[in-house]
């Protein structure tokens, strides 16, 4: 009867543990899209957003004021410049951290 109660006590701890782990490598989206807009240089610089498949396209009204090393040190795998928009590609997380974007303009 002893040994029960302590398979179930490591048990419990091991998934609380479990639940510890899984919270920490969750990804914070809506601090990342804060970051991202700061990035793009702050809200009043984005005209439009939208998202395809991996890939996220941003209208700017001023390019130049992009800083497109934080955008990549955000987890950007490329950034493509086409007159006065971006293609940025974030892959899986593209779709969320537009759903974040959209909640914050």
């Amino acid at each position: 009867m002893n040994t029960i109660i302590q398979y179930i006590i490591i048990l419990a701890v091991l998934l609380l543990i479990s639940l510890v782990v899984i919270k920490l490598m969750k990804r914070d989206f809506n601090v990342e899209a804060n970051k991202l807009i700061n990035y793009l240089g702050g809200k009043d610089n984005i005209i439009n957003a939208e998202c395809n498949m991996s890939r996220f396209k941003v209208i700017l009204k001023d390019i130049s004021i992009v800083d497109k090393d934080a955008i990549q040190k955000l987890g950007a795998k490329g950034i493509v410049e086409i007159d006065n928009q971006l293609k940025i590609i974030f892959g899986k997380d593209a779709r969320q951290l537009k759903k974040y974007i959209d909640e914050i303009l």
